[in-house]
């Protein structure tokens, strides 16, 4: 296995290429000429060949010179281009943020908590990686994101999870459904229903089939989308019966274009809150994030089903 040529020596080596002169060379390294002498010798070696001619005081530079040459500008450009980059991210406010959300996350809650976070943090570079709980988790493991907005993980205990509100699912339907018009589900047309429901990969999705298994129900005529908007506008049409929490819903419950109405006797919550490796330090920027990201979902979890029936 070879080793790396070392950086001392490449520095050296191109000093001298620049120059031509091991005096020179010597005195932009504030080095003695012995020493970048035996330098370029101990380079040399360890290359396996001769890089430099010596025609008087002159040095020029062999074929194998020219070729180490070009390798040599290219390490310590990326080498100054390293350094600028980590003394930049010493300065107040620059530096990145990787954040993972779902599309829900996405559409409601990230535009307030971005909005804010840039007057703090101008300089931060921020990255959006759009996902479900289950790509969200992924994507934090394998170090592709920072933060992750995203429903409560199941036994995944190496991550740590900051809560940021409670939920609850209801069904939503159109203003001109029957259980709309009589202000109550009638339980045995449950099954009956078709529904549109969101990707069935969700998290969501499986508390979802998990509560109706439950209660001896099988939601059977089921319509899967990937978009809150889309599904929203089919309930509106008439097409179908959803599982939504009022929130997401709130400007149609408002317009009363949607109705909200229970489940059933049971409940279905969900936990929303942020994710990250257990046991890493945050950075400023992250510990802001999550603050932002706590205010501004606050009122969230005030959205009840009441409110939405008085709304």
């Amino acid at each position: 296995m070879t080793h790396p040529i070392d950086s001392r020596q490449l520095r050296a080596f191109a000093a001298l290429s620049r120059t031509g002169s091991f005096t020179l060379a010597a005195k932009e390294m504030f080095l003695s000429q012995s020493a970048v002498s035996h330098s370029m010798k101990a380079l040399e070696t360890d290359v396996g060949c001769r890089l430099f001619d010596r025609v008087g005081k002159k040095v020029l530079l062999t074929q194998a010179g020219e070729a180490l040459l070009h390798h040599t500008e290219k390490i310590l450009q990326e080498m100054a281009a390293a350094r600028a980059g980590l003394e930049q991210l010493g300065k107040w406010g620059v530096g990145r943020l990787r954040i993972g959300a779902s599309p829900t996350a996405c559409q409601y809650i990230l535009p307030a908590v971005l909005r804010e976070f840039k007057e703090s943090f101008p300089k931060c570079r921020i990255a959006i990686e759009p996902g479900d709980t289950l790509e969200a988790i992924e994507s934090v493991r394998e170090n592709r994101i920072d933060l992750a907005i995203t429903l409560e993980p199941r036994n995944e205990d190496q991550f740590e999870f900051h809560p940021l509100f409670t939920d609850e699912l209801t069904f939503i339907v159109g203003a001109m459904h029957p259980w709309a018009r009589d202000g109550h589900v009638v339980r045995s047309d449950i099954p009956k229903q078709s529904y549109v429901l969101y990707n069935k990969k969700s998290y969501t999705f499986r508390m979802v089939r998990d509560y109706f298994n439950q209660e001896d129900m099988v939601l059977n005529t089921v319509i899967e989308l990937g978009s809150m908007e889309a599904i929203k506008e089919l309930v509106k049409l008439g097409l179908g019966v959803s599982i939504l929490s009022p929130w997401i819903a709130q400007k149609e419950l408002l317009e009363k274009s949607l109705v909200a109405l229970p489940l059933g006797r049971r409940k279905m919550k969900r936990n929303w809150g942020v994710i990250h490796w257990r046991g890493r330090r945050l950075s400023l920027a992250e510990e802001t994030f999550l603050g932002l990201c706590k205010a501004a979902t606050a009122d969230l979890g005030k959205t009840s089903l009441s409110d939405a029936a008085s709304s």
